[in-house]
């Protein structure tokens, strides 16, 4: 059986940044299933269409090709992972507010929710994964080897966001950003399907008060007690 790492939680908790340095320390893949949602809420941009547009949206995310791969040589730019929309690295144009926005629109259609849960869940059959987004520990990965609640403040989720926000040069105030993670937070926890939970035997996991260093050390140190 694969080794499978499943964490979940609010927006800026820290899922990416910890999933990623995890993965690299047990030497596993690491997925970013938000990408995903990302991708398909540029490519509603790009064709003009209305987040709500479930039917048409499937439709286009059947014709085109989203890939993802640990970040190469020349790309070694502060992303965490290389996405592809049919072979055009839109790593940073997926992270945009707009693209933000939309993504947990997007997320909250259930036949998009539904095409991607099948993509995600081929991605891990064989091999071993670290794998964060919204509904990893129930719905994506629910047999996971480990389940992780991922989570932080409000206050300190939206400093993270709007300090990573201006280091892109993004001119977005800390009000702004404040109201748009409560916003998101609202979208994730009271959609029709599959909101975000806690499961039972999850391990919840607050970060307001613990580097990312830290955050590291206790998952792959418990990490290793399951390979072990």
């Amino acid at each position: 059986m694969p080794l499978h790492i499943a964490i979940d939680g609010p927006v800026a908790a820290g899922k990416g940044t910890v999933a990623r340095l995890v993965a690299q320390r047990l030497g596993l893949l690491y997925v970013d299933t938000g990408a995903m949602y990302r991708v398909t809420a540029l490519i509603a941009l790009r064709n003009s269409l209305p987040f709500e547009s479930e039917d048409k949206l499937v439709e286009l995310l059947k014709q085109n090709k989203i890939e993802m791969r640990n970040p190469g040589e020349s790309e070694q730019d502060g992303r965490l992972t290389t996405v592809l929309l049919n072979g055009e690295d839109v790593s940073w144009e997926i992270r945009t507010e707009a693209v933000s926005q939309g993504s947990s629109k997007v997320a909250a259609l259930p036949k998009v929710r539904e095409h991607l849960v099948e993509k995600q869940q081929q991605i891990a059959e064989h091999q071993d994964v670290v794998m964060e987004g919204r509904d990893i520990t129930f719905k994506v990965l629910p047999n996971s080897n480990l389940k992780i609640y991922l989570t932080a403040s409000t206050e300190t989720r939206a400093k993270r966001r709007h300090y990573e926000l201006q280091t892109r040069g993004q001119d977005v105030t800390f009000e702004e950003v404040y109201k748009d993670l409560q916003e998101r937070d609202d979208r994730d926890m009271h959609r029709a399907v599959d909101p975000l939970q806690v499961v039972e035997g999850a391990w919840v996991l607050d970060t307001s008060n613990l580097t990312i260093e830290e955050v590291v050390d206790l998952i792959v140190e418990r990490a290793k007690t399951l390979k072990g």
